[in-house]
């Protein structure tokens, strides 16, 4: 009998499945814009077929896009089996803009397509196609669930996927043989064996944790305070006009600073880059809910903030090696200076006192606890935070895929429980990409958020002294509402007015809710 194959997931990326509902779906997903000239068919188009080839030579390298769940019997936790009726047909698709084929459709149509759960069934990812675009460009959407991947994995992907040789080359794809999967019997006597080896496991655990602590009772008080701490983090939220009933539309917007601006501003302010990037954000954020109505001194706003844990040797492999910071933006403060200030404070305290490691102690600890407990524990992780802003380091060099060089890659973050915005930013060649996903019935208008952004950017760095390259491309702040944004920003961070989005079988957006 042949030997079977699968691979239990671990307790944090099966968190993901766990916490995923019809209004939460837990996928990240990116929008990636290219020069269409090196990819362009001789019908004008984009050639689909190469791209098709070139995704079927990289795949042996990544195992887990042939891989789909399969759900222990008597148990809410999965593991990874090859699956035998994989078709690349099903996860790479092709569609195309409507004339003229504005970066707003593409907006609209990275919404749509990030509403959409993904089929539990096949493997966890779709990559999108999009011709049409204006400027003689093509983007490419992708959509990959959390369980299999985070931030760090990500650029991986993104790094084997494409190259920096403009030179396209497809190299000979391998045979896929898919190994057969366990019978469900099997899965559950591993899982009872498994059960019962817990305390031996723990033992272990213990024993090391010995072998490596100096002063064991130091450590363990130390590491239960960080427990109580991180614990703690989540159960003190306001309920905000950025916060409400989750609901599974989307819409999507985006923005871009030249990285060189936030690396002046943070060597004006002796800070790190993150640091600069949350102080927008506190200023943007303060900014929108003064608009609503709200009064920012009156509320207390946190954000999680997702840090890496991922070590060198584990570079390259699927799955989530992250913790997370959870952080009171001081929106209570005016000036600028002063919110980075309070900033730096938190971040060098978080630094110190190793909240990313409770975080880490949770999910160890998660290995030996039934997943119906878990189950309970994701929900409850999901509801006291207001949003989250990541910020994952990219390639700074062009990339290529076939020959077709990458502009922008703007992500996307999935919102837990009552968030209505979810924030995410990548660097990429000397750009940092913003990427904005908003609960349409929450916030509608996202687009002043964005300009609040842009002024936000403008205001720091007036702070710092610094002055901007891309100054230009941004509207001074005013009092009030948001300024316009110029024409030649808009080309960039554009177009927000309601246009219809046709998806294969004549599917059409609304106006302002994916």
């Amino acid at each position: 009998m042949p030997k079977t194959y699968s691979d239990r997931l671990s307790a944090q990326d099966n968190s993901f499945l766990l916490m995923e509902t019809p209004n939460c779906h837990m996928h990240v997903s990116s929008t990636l814009i290219y020069e269409a000239t090196q990819l362009r068919a001789d019908d004008g188009g984009i050639d689909f077929q190469r791209i098709k080839q070139a995704t079927e030579s990289y795949l042996h390298l990544i195992p887990r896009y042939r891989q789909k769940l399969h759900f222990i019997p008597l148990e809410n936790h999965a593991v990874w089996v090859d699956d035998r009726h994989f078709s690349l047909d099903y996860h790479v698709r092709h569609t195309a803009l409507p004339r003229p084929g504005t970066e707003a459709q593409l907006k609209m149509l990275s919404a749509r397509i990030m509403a959409q759960p993904l089929d539990r069934t096949r493997p966890l990812w779709e990559t999108w196609i999009v011709e049409g675009l204006e400027n003689d460009r093509f983007a490419v959407i992708t959509k990959i669930h959390h369980c299999m991947i985070d931030g760090s994995s990500g650029v991986d992907i993104a790094q084997i996927m494409m190259s920096t040789d403009p030179v396209p080359t497809i190299p000979e794809a391998p045979n896929f043989v898919p190994r057969p999967a366990p019978e469900n019997s099997e899965l559950l006597r591993e899982e009872l064996w498994r059960r019962a080896s817990f305390p031996l496991q723990i033992l272990k655990g213990l024993n090391a944790f010995v072998a490596e602590s100096e002063d064991v009772a130091a450590e363990v008080t130390a590491r239960a305070r960080i427990l109580w701490e991180t614990l703690g983090q989540g159960l003190r939220a306001s309920s905000t006009p950025m916060n409400g009933p989750p609901s599974p539309h989307r819409k999507f917007d985006w923005y871009e600073t030249p990285l060189s601006d936030i690396k002046a501003i943070r060597k004006g302010l002796g800070c790190s880059v993150n640091d600069v990037v949350l102080t927008i954000v506190t200023g943007a954020v303060r900014e929108f809910l003064k608009m609503r109505g709200a009064c920012p001194e009156n509320l207390e706003f946190k954000i999680s903030s997702p840090v890496s844990i991922r070590k060198e040797k584990e570079k390259g492999q699927l799955g989530n090696r992250v913790s997370s910071w959870i952080i009171s933006l001081p929106i209570d403060e005016d000036d600028p200076r002063r919110q980075l200030e309070r900033i730096h404070a938190t971040t060098q305290e978080l630094k110190e006192s190793n909240q990313a490691l409770g975080v880490e102690m949770i999910m160890k600890v998660a290995e030996f606890t039934p997943s119906s407990l878990l189950s309970l524990g994701a929900q409850a992780v999901s509801g006291p935070i207001n949003s989250i802003v990541t910020n994952v380091p990219g390639p700074q060099i062009p990339l290529y895929l076939q020959g077709a060089k990458l502009v922008s890659i703007f992500p996307q973050v999935p919102l837990l429980g009552e968030m209505g915005l979810g924030i995410a930013l990548m660097s990429y060649d000397g750009k940092i990409c913003w990427g904005f996903n908003a609960n349409p019935d929450i916030i509608p208008d996202l687009a002043a958020f964005v300009t609040f952004i842009e002024q936000a950017t403008l205001r720091v760095a007036e702070s710092a002294k610094v002055n901007l390259l891309g100054k230009g491309e941004n509207s001074e702040p005013k009092e009030g509402l948001p300024a316009q944004r110029s024409q030649k920003s808009s080309s960039k961070s554009n177009g927000h007015q309601a246009e219809d989005i046709v998806l294969p079988g004549g599917d059409r957006t609304e106006p302002t809710s994916a």
